[in-house]
């Protein structure tokens, strides 16, 4: 069915006024549906047209692109993609920045603790004496990151358990927003045996800082890169400082498609937003500026990976996992991050007249929006 985008507008500005409890009928589905795939297949074609002008594009296995010199590729993101999947390890509870575009944004004073000398791996708390026998029973894993808020806020507890995963030879990659880094830790870092290191440049909007400690950490760690939800914002202020940035030397720019939650939803709305095949939800500017930003690097050919990390390479990310747990055919963790579909984020890129579907058709008169009875 490809429904017209005025009759979407109206069916999802009915749909938008449900009460919560409203069960929606099969019917309804498939107009929603309906809607989402137009939305979805004007913004390939979109992005399809960018992605052409993009002479030195590459793909990773058909599971990713990108542009630049492949030897730089992350091998965080070859373990994502490729290996056995990335194994977050978890430990700092707090964050010393609030960043719009954080999934726990509005909620970093709740939080909740590991517990006092224990690691979150896997979903199970281990103290660090526990990571031998761990090692011992299950096999190795391809790659580990070390993820959740910032870890600079104690960055001393990390050396030890870096040391440890460094001895069993498994890459380890650590993400931070860089303000709290300082040439001492990332030495200190380096020297435990992490392999990999990324920065959230945005979240400190491309701070003078943040871009000295990436060349600091140059001189200490294998593999230094930036990773980032693509904005305006960022992507603005990155060219203001692109010379230094790239002065560096560092080795990579995974640019994140931004995909968002229920906590960091209200930040932007009001911009014209797709859902990707049912699963997250993101504006529709953020690839859009990823493509444009590879586009430069590689008509500038930069010395380095620019990576697309879009929704496309989470839903792949989500496939090679499970089949590296030997799950069924088909199954991934990619999904929905609502509970509750929010039909009104929807409604300002319906309303766009500068968006267009590719084609459309009349309904079936029992899908017509004049059946709805307000």
């Amino acid at each position: 069915m490809k429904i017209p985008k005025n009759d979407a507008l109206i069916w999802f500005d009915f749909f938008s006024q449900l009460p919560e409890d409203e069960e929606i009928s099969v019917k309804h589905e498939e107009i929603i549906y309906a809607t989402f795939a137009q939305i979805e297949a004007a913004i390939d074609y979109r992005n399809d047209r960018l992605m052409s002008k993009i002479p030195g594009l590459k793909n990773l296995a058909n599971r990713t692109f990108f542009v630049g010199n492949e030897s730089k590729f992350p091998q965080g993101c070859r373990s994502c993609l490729l290996g056995t999947g990335l194994t977050a390890i978890r430990k700092t509870n707090k964050c010393n920045l609030e960043c719009k575009f954080c999934y726990n944004y509005g909620e970093l004073d709740n939080i909740q603790p590991i517990g006092e000398g224990l690691w979150d791996i896997g979903g199970t708390k281990f103290y660090e004496k526990d990571i031998d026998l761990l090692l011992s029973i299950y096999q190795k894993p391809t790659g580990i990151s070390y993820v959740y808020l910032e870890p600079f806020m104690e960055i001393e507890k990390y050396y030890t358990i870096i040391k440890k995963f460094s001895k069993a030879q498994i890459h380890q990659h650590l993400y931070t927003n860089g303000t709290l880094a300082a040439e001492e830790t990332l030495k200190a870092l380096g020297e435990a045996g992490l392999d990999e290191i990324r920065f959230n440049l945005g979240a400190s909007n491309c701070s003078d800082k943040v871009i000295e400690n990436i060349g600091l950490a140059k001189k200490y760690i294998k593999s230094v890169g930036i990773e980032t939800p693509m904005t305006p914002e960022f992507f603005e202020m990155f060219f203001k400082k692109k010379q230094a940035i790239l002065a560096t030397k560092l080795d990579f720019i995974n640019c994140a498609e931004l995909h968002l939650n229920e906590n960091n939803i209200n930040n932007y709305y009001g911009e014209n937003m797709y859902i990707s095949r049912h699963g997250y939800i993101s504006p529709i500017w953020s690839r859009e500026l990823t493509l444009k930003f590879m586009k430069i690097a590689n008509e500038e050919n930069w010395d380095l990976v620019v990576h697309d990390c879009s929704n496309n390479t989470k839903f792949a990310r989500g496939l090679n996992l499970s089949s590296k747990e030997g799950m069924w055919f088909g199954a991934s963790n990619y999904a929905c991050e609502f509970a509750m579909i929010p039909y009104e984020i929807f409604i300002p890129i319906l309303n766009d007249d500068n968006f267009k579907f590719i084609n459309e058709e009349k309904l079936p008169d029992d899908y017509k929006p004049e059946i709805i009875e307000f």
